[in-house]
């Protein structure tokens, strides 16, 4: 994208994250504007393992509800802090990202699919099975409001949809800001090097593991920070944390973006958190119809959005040579 361009769409779309709750949005779209930020740091961080790495990974669900359950259960049980406890969560997120990749990278790129896969249900039952830990099935109802110490203001209570929109604009802006700069960066070039051709890239001096390492650890602990500020919101986080709906709809913003399209992804990220809301208004046909726009985008846009940019602007470099 030109930097004019760029500049214009990146205002347009602060514009549209910034207005809203200034001219008074409605604590549903409110909400809804929330679950976007939080599914757009989320499908970033899956496309930043399956789009720039070019690893197929499940676990990102997982990380999340690691990041969730760890805030809660520390601020709950041990009375920390919120910033604190969010920020143990995305730790402990990290570590069980590294361990798990770390072994199953050892495999090839499907068994590592099936691996991340088995990890994300086996969370599935820890959170669902050991009642001592997570509460089982009842899982951590009445998480209280965060409280967090800013400069000139004091101690401000996060308790409406909307403060907590303002917190989850914050976090996701830092964490997207950072991704962009890291894939825009040699780091980034490095890591498509690895996916479009791993035996090449080796053969240059590269080492593929040191960086599937730093994309998955990355992902790992972006998700489960956004995880942790999610469930606070929520104000409450049980095994339903761990649904496939939230798999499902990650791997759908990055395919239908485009895998390795920062962009892409982020406007299939605001897409998908809207049309879901949008057929509530048809409740007996919001699945089928929900499949029906994805069909359609696919046919419309086989290598996603930011495939067809793509192909469009190689095209118009043919032509002007």
């Amino acid at each position: 994208m030109r930097r004019p361009a760029a500049v214009a769409v990146t205002l347009l779309a602060a514009a549209a994250l910034v207005l809203p709750p200034l001219a008074g949005a409605s604590g549903y779209a409110v909400t809804v504007g929330i679950s976007f930020l939080a599914f757009a740091v989320l499908a970033t961080g899956l496309n930043l393992v399956y789009g720039y790495i070019g690893l197929l990974s499940f676990a990102q669900v997982a990380f999340w509800a690691i990041g969730a359950y760890s805030a809660a259960l520390l601020v709950v049980e041990r009375g920390w802090a919120f910033l604190p406890a969010v920020a143990a969560g995305g730790l402990l997120a990290l570590a069980a990202g590294i361990v798990v990749s770390y072994a199953a990278l050892r495999l090839s790129r499907h068994s590592f699919a099936i691996v991340t896969l088995s990890f994300a249900l086996l969370s599935q039952l820890v959170a669902r099975d050991w009642v001592e830990l997570t509460r089982g099935p009842a899982g951590i109802p009445g998480l209280p409001a965060p409280i967090l110490l800013l400069p000139g203001l004091g101690a401000v209570a996060i308790d409406t949809p909307v403060a907590f929109y303002w917190l989850m604009l914050a976090y996701a802006v830092v964490a997207l800001a950072f991704v962009h700069r890291l894939v825009r960066s040699r780091i980034g070039r490095t890591m498509l090097a690895i996916r479009l051709d791993e035996a090449l890239a080796q053969a240059q001096g590269i080492d593929p593991l040191r960086y599937k390492l730093l994309a998955i650890g990355l992902s790992a602990l972006l998700s489960g920070i956004a995880g942790g500020i999610f469930v606070f919101h929520l104000t409450i986080v049980d095994p339903s944390i761990l649904d496939f709906y939230y798999t499902e709809t990650m791997l759908i913003m990055v395919i239908v973006g485009g895998r390795g399209s920062f962009w892409g992804v982020l406007a299939a990220a605001a897409v998908f958190a809207v049309v879901p809301e949008a057929l509530r208004a048809a409740p007996e046909l919001r699945m089928v119809l929900y499949g029906a726009v994805l069909v359609a985008a696919m046919l419309a846009f086989p290598e996603g959005v930011g495939g067809w940019l793509r192909r469009r602007r190689v095209a118009r470099w043919r032509r002007l040579a």
